[in-house]
């Protein structure tokens, strides 16, 4: 694990300064506690990062679970009747696990992931502009079209054009600067610029920045641009920044709903993610996913047992893990103790980090997760790719995550229907001498339910006086409904004068009288034909 250790300790502190704003501002928008999100990531880091078989996955609080989160809080009536929820949700992650639920996300069409991550790089650049610019009606974390502060992605915008703040900007524009001249330039003119990173860089500027202004009428930035972790006096009021669990509420029925849909999201989200990193890894790795599920479901008993908000396995800061040359889960833990030592020790110098240092460097991280140069190749592969990719965008642009997922699945199912139904069989007509149209029907290697229409159709617009020559000599399997419909038209075929002709390995049947008795006398299985 220590292998790659030059490359993830500058991974590790990217992933942290990308994971500071996003623990907090997820906290915010949930309406828990500040410090309920630190605990989250810090969780996420140590305990899931050394329990997950992802080698660059990271985990924490995931702002896919902000609604829930907040509304859940009202109705249980209080955090730490909350709290409970969450430990159970942990739980039943685990049983997932045991019970390797795990496949789920494997069912997700290649185009629909590739969508989701397109999507989330455009969301990262849509909700980072009024950030950059020194707006900050809306909290670090809220990605849903949506936003908490009663606006939505594209108004926030057009509200910051009145409400720029210089200092914050131009801070802003230093960074991207020294981002963009990092990553295109220096990194490759000395091993320095390899292993300290530009947006560590970035984030000391921006600090002294903040401090050189502060008396400065125009440049000075505002208290509510800089990054905001509780500063505990001392150890007794850093250690009563955690909250418990009230295990009296576990005989409330709405504690179990919402634990059962805590599990649920927090695992579709991780299994999601899971297939998003495993494919930009440029290494090619593959997440056990029932492991990680185990992982994600300790990782929550652990959080919900100390004040922390759910965990699953996040794309942005996985992301900017892989685009920071993350190699082994060693960043992940490292992040994850940066986290720790950084508000225990250094809070006070973590509240001078302008928030808008923090959107250059997340703009990176959405630009590279949305190059331009995707949507032409997905559009070039077609429109059975294409559709979902750009409705799976659309959908999370216009929703949140798991809205745009389900809209883009949707359609990808359609696709895969469409695309069945006009592969399940061949014809080949011609004239044949004795005055019958020949017709030969070439059934495909596997006939399902799926079938049925396209099937059904082409034996209806079959002519009178028509020799029909029905092939299923590759067929493996085929399905009931399909032998169903077989037999309805046979019984039909007499009266249009339509003679059949079998073609099977069992040989050739002029007429069969009967083609459920023909598939019944296999002696394994009436469907299967292998």
């Amino acid at each position: 694990m220590f292998k790659y250790i030059k490359n993830d300790i500058p991974a590790s502190i990217v992933v942290f300064f990308v994971a500071l704003p996003l623990c907090l501002g997820i906290a915010l928008a949930s309406g828990a506690p500040l410090f309920s999100g630190l605990i989250s990531g810090i969780v996420g880091g140590i305990f899931v990062g050394a329990l997950s078989g992802s080698k660059i996955g990271v985990s924490g609080p995931a702002a896919g679970l902000a609604a829930i989160v907040l509304t859940a809080i009202g109705t249980l009536g209080g955090y730490q009747n909350f709290l409970v929820a969450v430990v159970l949700g942990g739980v039943i992650q685990i049983i997932f696990g045991i019970l390797k639920a795990g496949v789920i996300g494997y069912y997700f069409p290649s185009s629909v992931i590739k969508g989701m991550l397109t999507g989330i790089g455009i969301i990262i650049i849509l909700k980072q502009i009024p950030h950059f610019f020194g707006y900050d009606s809306d909290p670090e974390g809220d990605w849903a079209f949506f936003q908490v502060d009663g606006e939505n992605t594209f108004s926030e915008i057009l509200n910051t054009v009145n409400n720029i703040s210089p200092g914050a900007t131009i801070v802003a524009i230093i960074g991207l600067t020294i981002l963009l001249l990092w990553d295109k330039v220096l990194s490759k003119k000395g091993r320095i610029f390899q292993l300290i990173q530009g947006p560590l860089v970035a984030v000391a500027v921006g600090i002294i920045f903040y401090i050189l202004t502060q008396n400065n009428e125009v440049l000075a930035i505002s208290p509510e641009h800089l990054v905001s972790v509780p500063v505990p006096e001392d150890a007794a009021s850093f250690f009563g920044q955690f909250s418990f669990p009230n295990f009296g509420a576990i005989t409330n029925p709405q504690v179990w709903v919402v634990a059962f849909t805590i599990a649920l999201v927090a695992s579709l989200e991780t299994l999601l993610c899971v297939e998003a990193t495993d494919k930009l890894d440029p290494n090619k790795n593959v997440t056990p996913t029932n492991r990680e599920l185990l992982a994600q479901g300790t990782g929550n008993i652990i959080s919900g047992m100390i004040g922390g908000l759910p965990i699953t396995q996040v794309i942005v800061r996985s992301s900017a893990n892989i685009q920071s040359n993350g190699r082994t889960k060693l960043s992940t833990i490292i992040h994850g103790l940066l986290l720790l030592i950084s508000v225990v020790l250094i809070p006070r110098l973590l509240n001078m980090i302008p928030l808008s240092v923090l959107a250059a460097i997340l703009f990176i991280v959405g630009y590279k997760l949305a190059k331009p140069a995707l949507f032409v190749k997905m559009y070039k592969l077609g429109w059975k790719q294409s559709i979902p990719f750009f409705v799976t965008i659309a959908g999370i642009v216009f929703t949140d995550l798991l809205i745009g997922i389900s809209l883009g699945l949707a359609v990808g199912i359609v696709v895969i229907l469409l695309k069945s139904y006009q592969n399940s069989h061949f014809l080949h007509i011609e004239d044949n001498s004795n005055g019958k149209h020949k017709i030969k029907m070439t059934l495909a290697e596997e006939v399902t339910f799926f079938n049925k229409g396209a099937i059904l159709k082409e034996l209806e617009n079959l002519p009178r006086d028509t020799y029909l020559e029905l092939d299923i000599l590759k067929t493996r399997y085929l399905d009931y409904d399909i032998i169903e419909i077989l037999e309805d038209f046979a019984f039909k075929a007499k009266e249009r004068n339509i003679d059949i002709k079998l073609l099977s390995k069992r040989g050739v049947i002029e007429n069969p009288p009967s083609f459920t008795d023909f598939f019944e006398q296999r002696p394994k299985s009436k469907l299967s034909l292998s």
